[in-house]
């Protein structure tokens, strides 16, 4: 079971969003038959039947054993992953590009990058995992406090320079290529 998986395609999309499949799968971090489902989410065994095939069919659960009683199989089904992303892809082919957005300092350009992101590295570990590869990432991800506008600007200003010197000093033009995005936002308050 992955840890997280960027839903690209809309169909697969739409199954994973409608209410009784999305506590399904949650349900199904832990394996389960329909049988065992029906009995934890309080829904008859044939409907729960019907929408694993559908999760299924577009693989958000897969098998993960079947047990013989008798003359019956019993398919225990798992999540294809702990958790899911839809993807802007999945949206439109055009969804979020940063291209489209001429405000670099907008959050409108920010969750364009954002989207880009969510569909790049999608692609990449789903290629990664397909060929049994891990995938070579790291993430920085920090909190700061800026008393004022001008201390934010003198921090973005200080910033820039430095990814600047540090891009000039390990670029190499035959090295794999990297995308590096660095964002800002506010924090967003929590309902107390």
């Amino acid at each position: 079971m992955q840890d997280v998986e960027v839903i690209e395609d809309a169909v697969a999309a739409a199954a994973a969003l409608d209410p009784v499949r999305a506590r399904l799968l949650g349900e199904l971090v832990v394996p389960a038959s329909a049988a065992g489902l029906a009995t934890r989410v309080g829904i008859a065994r044939q409907k729960v039947n019907y929408h694993l095939k559908a999760l299924e069919a577009h693989g958000l659960v897969e098998l993960s054993e079947e047990r013989r009683h008798g003359g019956i199989t019993e398919r225990v089904l798992q999540a294809s992953a702990a958790s899911y992303v839809v993807s802007p892809a999945a949206v439109s082919a055009s969804a979020a590009d940063p291209d489209a957005t001429a405000d670099h300092l907008s959050a409108g350009y920010l969750v364009a990058l954002a989207g880009r992101l969510v569909r790049e590295v999608g692609a990449l570990v789903r290629r990664a995992g397909a060929s049994g590869r891990r995938l070579p990432t790291f993430t920085i991800d920090t909190q700061i406090g800026f008393r004022s506008a001008a201390d934010r600007a003198a921090f973005a200003d200080d910033l820039t320079a430095a990814v600047l010197d540090l891009a000039a000093r390990h670029h190499h033009d035959d090295g794999r290529p990297y995308r590096l995005v660095i964002a800002a936002h506010p924090l967003v308050e929590e309902d107390a």
